[in-house]
């Protein structure tokens, strides 16, 4: 058992002071009980410091470690860097269980999990599903590893193979349930196509939330609703792009510039706003942050448009950008289409996936506004 005691039962306190723990599925909080993430954690985890992943050793700092592993309940531990970045997390714990009651996981039944990372989600899932019921799919042979030896050490059989999530795991089809550790952007047609009608399938989406899909009768389509919000890593391998504003932007002058009449505060605190904007510019990322002028955002397409909203001393703000397309102007007017949708909140967007098509909708799947993806 744990020797952590006190570290996991002040996080346990913590979820329990902000509701976290869910009432109608009161078997995850046993699950979490039983099956301590410390378990699962390798002795070598990975703290950012401000400009780069430094390592934390159990060995030689255990109090450290283990504040990596039971820090706050929205707090991730990084458990591999790749190339200078994070490759691979022990989830926080708060997202875990929220995507687990979005699962409605039921004794019995099926379940493939893709991402197996250090394998404690997949002993959650096997603690409520049973032994031998869960398949979990890892992509790094090394992760696989590993994650077989810790569960193995807590006696949670799970089946751990390794290959691409993206393809599912035909060997072990049909599954009752899917549930994805990684986030995106598109849900590949094999994780539909391997369920049973009614099945029900859990992923991030997007790096912002997590959706709840359930497969029609006739196997042809899943659709359902956003359940939350869950920052993911996305697919191993994924292009992201240029990921540094400076990069994107470079050595140019702005292409346009003109004065900025709309508040900044909604973009960085509303996230009901964030999603809808992540829904409308799906390759755009924005970042907020506040000097001693005010608050500034940052726009990048990843490739080559920018958009810079900054705070001028006067208390003005003024937008520059560049590029073939004009990120500033679409924002304002993505912004003003949620505006006079009523201001949707994260919950009232749902997703549906067909063979050859998918979408995110707002308010009503059939009549409701719609984004191709």
């Amino acid at each position: 058992m744990s020797e952590f005691g006190e570290q996991r039962r002040r996080l346990a306190g913590v979820m329990e002071r902000r509701g976290a723990w869910p009432a109608r599925s009161a078997w995850i909080r046993e699950a979490v009980d039983a099956l301590p993430r410390d378990l699962f954690a390798p002795d070598r985890l990975w703290r950012w410091n401000g400009k780069t992943y430094a390592p934390v050793d159990r060995e030689t700092d255990a109090g450290q470690w283990a504040a990596e592993v039971y820090g706050d309940p929205d707090a991730a531990a990084v458990t591999q860097v790749t190339d200078g970045r994070a490759s691979s997390s022990l989830s926080c714990q708060a997202v875990v269980v929220d995507m687990l009651e979005s699962l409605h996981l039921e004794t019995g039944q099926r379940v493939l999990e893709l991402g197996t990372g250090t394998g404690w989600n997949a002993a959650l899932l096997a603690r409520r599903a049973g032994p031998g019921q869960v398949t979990s799919v890892e992509v790094d042979p090394e992760l696989a590893a590993g994650a077989r030896q810790s569960l193995q050490s807590a006696g949670a059989h799970v089946a751990v193979t390794v290959g691409d999530g993206t393809a599912g795991w035909p060997p072990s089809a049909p599954y009752d349930r899917v549930i994805s550790t990684y986030a995106v952007d598109r849900i590949p047609w094999a994780w539909v196509a391997q369920m049973r009608p009614g099945g029900r399938i859990v992923t991030p989406w997007g790096r912002l939330g997590h959706v709840a899909l359930t497969v029609a009768d006739d196997g042809q389509s899943a659709t359902g609703w956003v359940q939350g919000l869950a920052q993911f890593m996305p697919t191993r391998g994924t292009d992201t792009g240029l990921d540094d504003f400076s990069q994107v932007r470079g050595d140019g002058t702005a292409a346009d510039e003109h004065p900025w009449e709309r508040e900044l505060a909604p973009l960085r605190d509303d996230w009901h706003l964030r999603f809808a904007l992540r829904v409308a510019l799906p390759d755009v990322r924005i970042t907020v942050a506040a000097d001693e002028d005010g608050l500034n955002a940052r726009l990048h397409d990843g490739t080559a448009s920018w958009a810079a909203l900054s705070a001028l001393p006067d208390g003005k703000t003024l937008a520059r950008q560049g590029g073939p397309r004009r990120l500033a102007d679409e924002l304002e007017e993505a912004w003003d289409t949620w505006l006079e949708g009523g201001r949707p909140e994260l919950y009232d967007y749902g997703l549906t996936v067909e063979p050859e098509r998918q979408y995110a909708w707002a308010q009503d799947a059939a009549t409701g506004p719609r984004w191709t993806l």
